[in-house]
């Protein structure tokens, strides 16, 4: 017996109870087309040729095949009657072939997007655990350098010869570079043909003589007066009052290039240098204003300046360097110390300002032992770069901060105090706030924001799980309300 349709053009209960509970693939009238299916379907005999069934199925089956996810239903329906319906089960399996075609291209997309993405992480894995050796290994070859300087001044106290030894090593930076080269590189190129290529770093021309004493003579002289103060005020203070205080070189940095490089004003690093100066006064008043302490202080602070000059004019006059040009130009340095500031030495030696009885007599050992490390150190913060990420070298130069201190509790060498603590934890701050990028503010307020969107998605998904749980129940419950008409 048919059912006639009602005014809102539904034709029977059933359809209404699927409207209503939103069943997945509904249409209109979904239900009397099923039943008009089954009818003809179950006319026609096992094995038996039925044409005008097929025509009339195909007639209603038809309107349907728009839609992918509205066709499923009624074909899956058809493959459960008899062998009538197989005209209709070759067009199904035919048009999930074309849809496999379809999402294979998709598939091998996602799939690309998959190994790009576990790309990006091993990467990023390998550069943190590159990152973490190094930061370990230049605080500990620069606290290692620091404590053998104090280790030596127990019996040998000439600074400037042990600056000068120490800065001669400079000239074995490039052959440790061509030598990683040689180990490392598929195109292997010879030592000259290397030399040259890393010598563009002054210019096109490369390395000559004027250009060697143009450019390499006011670096030199700025890498020794860097490291002669810094022994100069190892004499003066412990090795944590030092290390603590060269630590200010990123305050005067920040205050040259933006006076002479016109760089870009950045409040929070005008705050980090006047921090780094308040934790100077600070050390200076922890010892009462010791005579000692101010001219130890006076140096250390001559250092860090030195070495702030030495950067901001590296960048104005050679730019960025890659690490074979950085190694170049450091070995030149080395050569420049060699040839000519050798006599400066042997003028303090017949002076009786750096006398020592006879060579075999020198501390041979800790001598080279300190050059060895501050070679070390060097070469770790120009591979750093290239390896990981720059922040951490600056990371690794703060930890030997505490890595003195430290080495200095375990030899009683230094007793702090409330006044000489917080002054080296307010210079720690002031060079942390020193290493934050120039977008910092909107990569903050970006961060938040995204933290604000993640919230109010996973509020919005927990509402609408709630929801349909809720619906769910009322369907178990048959509490499910349908109207009439």
């Amino acid at each position: 017996m048919d059912v006639k349709a009602a005014p809102n053009g539904v034709a029977t209960i059933e359809d209404r109870i699927l409207r209503i509970t939103g069943y997945y693939g509904y249409y209109p009238g979904y239900s009397s087309q099923k039943s008009t299916s089954r009818s003809s379907i179950t006319r026609c005999k096992s094995g038996a040729n039925c044409p005008s069934s097929h025509s009339g199925i195909s007639r209603q089956l038809s309107p349907l095949s728009v839609t992918e996810d509205s066709s499923a239903p009624i074909l899956e329906l058809q493959s459960r009657g008899s062998s009538g319906v197989c005209g209709h089960r070759i067009e199904r399996q035919s048009r999930a072939g074309d849809d496999g075609t379809q999402t294979h291209p998709e598939n091998s997309s996602q799939e690309n997007r998959i190994k790009a993405r576990c790309l990006s992480c091993t990467t990023m894995v390998l550069k943190a655990v590159w990152g973490l050796l190094i930061i370990l290994s230049v605080s500990s070859s620069w606290v290692g350098t620091t404590q053998i300087v104090k280790i030596t001044y127990k019996n040998f106290y000439c600074p400037f010869f042990m600056t000068w030894f120490s800065t001669n090593w400079n000239i074995m930076f490039f052959p440790v570079y061509y030598s990683g080269h040689l180990a490392t590189a598929q195109e292997k190129q010879s030592p000259m043909k290397k030399f040259r290529e890393c010598s563009r770093i002054f210019g096109e021309d490369g390395l000559t003589l004027k250009l060697f004493l143009k450019r390499t003579a006011p670096f030199s002289i700025l890498w020794t007066l860097t490291n002669y103060l810094y022994l100069l005020a190892l004499r003066k203070l412990t090795a944590t009052d030092v290390s603590a205080l060269f630590c200010c070189n990123k305050a005067f940095v920040f205050l040259l290039s933006w006076i002479v490089l016109k760089d870009r004003f950045m409040g929070v690093r005008i705050v980090a240098t006047i921090m780094a100066i308040t934790g100077i006064v600070m050390m200076a008043y922890a010892d009462n204003f010791h005579a000692d302490s101010i001219v130890g202080v006076a140096f250390a602070v001559g250092s860090a300046s030195t070495s702030a000059l030495y950067k901001v004019l590296f960048k104005m006059f050679l730019g960025s360097a890659n690490f074979g040009e950085a190694a170049h130009f450091v070995s030149t340095v080395g050569f420049f110390n060699l040839i000519f500031i050798s006599f400066a030495p042997v003028i303090l030696y017949f002076t009786k300002v750096e006398h020592w009885s006879s060579f075999a007599a020198l501390p041979w050992g800790c001598l080279c032992g300190m050059a060895g490390l501050w070679l070390v150190f060097n070469i770790l913060v120009n591979v750093g770069v290239v390896l990981t990420y720059p922040i951490l070298i600056s990371i690794g130069t703060l930890l030997s901060v505490p890595g003195n201190a430290a080495v200095d509790l375990l030899k009683q060498e230094v007793i702090f105090n409330v006044v000489r603590l917080a002054a080296t934890i307010i210079i720690c701050i002031g060079f942390l706030l020193m290493l934050l990028p120039e977008e910092w503010d909107e990569i903050t307020l970006k961060f938040i924001n995204s933290l604000k969107e993640k919230k109010s998605e996973e509020h919005v998904d927990d509402l609408t799980d709630s929801s349909v749980h809720l619906r769910s129940r009322s369907r178990v419950n048959g509490a499910v309300s349908i109207p009439l008409a």
